[in-house]
């Protein structure tokens, strides 16, 4: 049997746990718990990523040290995953030994295949603080715009990209005193050395999903691929690079490589002895009989698809088979915002609602492709108390208190045939979705078979025929509680709690997609007749309004002041009336975007590849650059389109379409999209 090595990407151990986050490690437990459930060899691996300047800082600035540091949040992040049901089979750190001797051996390599080179170059330095500074520790004006006080690699108001030597005035972000530019030799990792790999590699079937393949090969793959810069001077809180005094891996090299590195602590716990090096390899080396499978989100996907493969294949080692890339979470549609109080920490959440709850709604949004998920609270609470509470739940406790109470909890030996046919059929369908990361799909199937269970409940009304047809009764409870054994399997890798809790009452071993294999090809009684059930009660109660609201807290010294600068906008006046017909003459549809990237010299501008359902994707030019500083956050979002304009050249761009939003691109915009598993092109009206 092949092996299967998952990954979540890992955590900074420079803060909390927060709902973003969340989205990544459920969706990944959940395909993990899923392949474990079908019998399959399985290990889920992460880490805390601990090294970098931000964290030696904050270290600094508690009066401890960074080791210290790390650890503290090291277990709070562990404390909450567990809270989540975050089934890690390893969740260590980077800053471990075994971390520093694959980077250092992984660093040879690369070094001695002529893939990596030592030059000198420019950066800006703080002689206040005696220390270079990286990227977001140096405030200046943007080269472009020349908005003042931006960071030293985006300017947040225009979305320009550029040096930290770039900036004007430049200053540290540290101490505030000006920073000037001083020369330091640091080693470059050869990226455009692995072009064609990684042409080859990225185009593999099932590696990435069609729309982050066509972003990535219109993005860096056509524009080539720049070198790496992977050291940092000190002081610095990272591995020193070996033969070098004051120069340090940078995390990004380091960090990925914990994949590795915590591969080998774990196996080498399970064995029972220290980790000899080599242990990893059975997962890591380009003979492995072994699957590697990333999740990760959107906003790192330039990494996860160009560096780390290529470092990978550069030192010999395998490269991962599929990297799973989801999209960002917004809460109310809206980025998730301290000052608005929607950003919501994993605490914050545990202290107010069940994690079941949130693992539930997640899955039943979460697909294959990395559209965005929006957490509408009001969505949230109705969703899961409807299908969650409602249809699941009620009719386990309702089918399994009668069977107790009338019945006195035996299971019969009759069943209905045609519900344990449906059961058999949802099986597959599960199974195929979850297989292929459509949660969502698979989800909807389970409900479906819950809302066909209650019907057949209220049809067969066992209340009645317990007084009148004790066997009858009993046929159609017995048939349930079979059903309930395959929901309960279905739904384990979802929510475990509420699963474990349901076999409890079941008083059964807990079935499995692989336990599950017979009766999906041949439906019979799963309990056996005389089979007593345990106690009923309910499994999980509704979600209380107030207690959702209460998710959204407003800081209250920023609550006045924000009410001062956002007055409630005007109504705009109303437009002349249109006939009917006018507005029959748009064609609006639902359009799914497949990539989005800048238009030279043109800073409002974003170019976007949207499929309408068409033959072939629509290229349409949006007035929304000034929007969206890192125009990849769009791939994979459906949006409303109007597709019967003719068409426009725009900059050298022939748009096609236009895209609808709400807003001011510089004060607030909101793209009109389209949520739930809406089919590109299909009509809008």
């Amino acid at each position: 049997m092949s092996k299967t090595l998952i990954t979540s990407a890992l955590p900074y151990a420079n803060g909390s746990i927060h709902l973003g986050h969340l989205v990544e490690y459920i969706q990944t437990d959940i395909y993990a718990r899923f392949l474990r459930s079908c019998g399959e060899d399985v290990i889920y691996v992460c880490a805390d990523d601990t090294h970098g300047t931000p964290i030696e800082l904050n270290a600094r600035k508690q009066g401890i040290e960074p080791a210290q540091f790390i650890a503290r949040v090291h277990e709070e992040h562990m404390r909450d995953f567990a809270a989540f049901g975050i089934s890690f089979d390893q969740f260590g750190s980077t800053n471990i030994d075994e971390n520093r001797q694959y980077s250092e051996a992984i660093f040879r390599r690369l070094l001695d295949g002529g893939h990596i080179e030592k030059r000198p170059m420019e950066l800006t330095y703080c002689e206040h603080d005696k220390r270079f500074l990286p990227d977001r520790f140096v405030r200046g004006v943007c080269p472009k715009c020349q908005a003042p006080d931006q960071y030293g690699d985006v300017c947040e108001k225009c979305g320009a990209t550029y040096s930290p030597t770039d900036l004007a005035d430049p200053r540290c972000a540290i101490c505030g005193q000006p920073a000037v530019r001083r020369e330091s030799c640091h080693y470059f990792f050869k990226l455009d050395h692995f072009t064609e790999f990684l042409r080859e590699w990225s185009g593999r079937p099932g590696t990435l999903d069609p729309a982050i393949l066509n972003n990535l090969r219109s993005g860096w793959l056509a524009t080539g691929l720049a070198d790496w810069c992977i050291s940092r001077d000190g002081p610095y809180f990272g591995f020193k690079i070996p033969g070098e005094e004051d120069k340090f891996f940078y995390v990004w090299l380091d960090a990925p490589i914990g994949y590795i590195s915590n591969t080998e602590r774990l196996l080498a716990d399970r064995a029972g002895s220290a980790g000899d090096g080599r242990r990893a390899l059975a997962y890591w080396a380009t003979d492995a009989d072994a699957r590697v499978v990333h999740f990760i989100g959107k906003d790192i996907l330039n990494f996860h698809a160009l560096f780390w493969p290529a470092v990978l294949h550069g030192a010999g080692l395998k490269t991962p088979d599929k990297l799973a890339v989801h999209g960002m979470l917004t809460v109310n549609g809206e980025k998730m915002s301290k000052s608005r109080g929607t950003f919501i920490n994993a605490r914050q959440y545990l202290d107010l609602l069940d994690p079941s709850y949130l693992r539930f709604f997640y899955a039943s949004n979460l697909g294959a492709s990395p559209e965005d998920l929006d957490l509408s609270l009001s969505e949230f609470r109705l969703r899961v108390n409807a299908e969650l509470v409602n249809n699941l739940g009620n009719l386990c406790n309702r089918s399994l208190a009668m069977l107790k109470s009338k019945l006195g909890g035996r299971i019969g030996g009759a069943r209905d045939a045609g519900l344990l046919e449906e059961a058999a059929r949802t099986i597959g369908r599960v199974r195929e979705a979850f297989s292929a990361l459509e949660y969502r799909t698979g989800i909807r199937a389970v409900i479906e078979l819950g809302e066909k269970a209650n019907k057949f409940v209220q049809d067969r009304k066992p209340w009645e025929t317990a007084k009148t047809a004790p066997e009858e009764a009993s046929r159609d409870l017995s048939t349930v509680a079979d059903v309930l054994c395959v929901i309960g399997a279905l739904m384990a890798p979802v929510v475990p709690a509420i699963a474990d809790a349901l076999f409890g009452q079941l008083s059964v071993t807990p079935f499995t997609f692989k336990a599950l294999e017979s009766f999906a090809s041949s439906p019979k009684a799963l309990l056996p007749e005389g089979h007593e059930i345990g106690l009923p009660s309910p499994l999980i109660g509704r979600i209380d309004a107030e207690a959702a609201d209460k998710l959204v807290v407003v800081p209250s010294a920023e609550a006045p002041q924000a009410q001062q600068q956002a007055p409630a906008p005007k109504a705009p006046e109303a437009k002349a009336p249109v006939a009917f017909d006018d507005f029959c003459r748009l064609d609006l549809r639902a359009g799914k975007i497949l990539s989005a990237e800048r238009i030279p010299k043109a800073d409002k501008l974003l170019k976007l590849s949207v499929d309408l359902g068409e033959a072939s994707p629509r290229t349409i030019a949006a007035g929304i650059a000034q929007a969206f500083d890192d125009p990849s956050v769009l791939v994979g979002r459906t949006v409303a389109v109007l597709a019967n304009l003719p068409p426009r050249k725009i900059r050298g761009v022939e748009s096609c379409g236009m895209i609808l939003a709400a807003g001011e691109p510089k004060s607030g915009l909101s793209l009109l999209a389209i949520n739930g598993n809406i089919a590109p092109g299909t009509p809008i009206g």
